[in-house]
């Protein structure tokens, strides 16, 4: 094999390794919305991500402005769709929440991440 031919390998190689990185579950949309104000406190959080999830790897996980969990621990899937988690909440008050996620896609690639809610008063 000559330079070019090498340099070539590398270079496909390369690119190949980009494309895959495409292939980790990153999140879609949320309900709530991430960022948003609600004035009637949800009772569940769901998550869409872009790729199918390891229900076992996955959690998500709610809290409040001091840092207390406020989901029911309960972080399962859609059964109909395995891109989505739901996790149901206590009963909320007003203020800030902070969502915290991390997933692993059924391909193995773990991504986290983490947004806010508010209610209102």
């Amino acid at each position: 094999m000559n330079y070019l031919q090498r340099m070539l390998a590398i270079l496909l190689l390369s690119i190949g390794g980009m494309t895959g990185a495409h292939a980790h579950a990153m999140l879609d949309h949320a309900e709530p919305a991430v960022g948003s104000t609600v004035k009637t406190p949800p009772v569940e959080v769901k998550l869409w991500f872009t790729e199918a999830l390891e229900p076992a790897f996955s959690t998500v996980q709610v809290f409040d402005q001091q840092g207390q969990r406020v989901d029911q621990q309960d972080t399962q899937p859609q059964p109909s769709n395995a891109k989505v988690f739901r996790v149901a909440l206590k009963p909320l008050s007003p203020g800030i929440y902070k969502v915290v996620w991390r997933v692993v896609s059924i391909d193995s690639h773990v991504t986290k991440g983490d947004f806010t809610f508010q209610v209102a008063p």
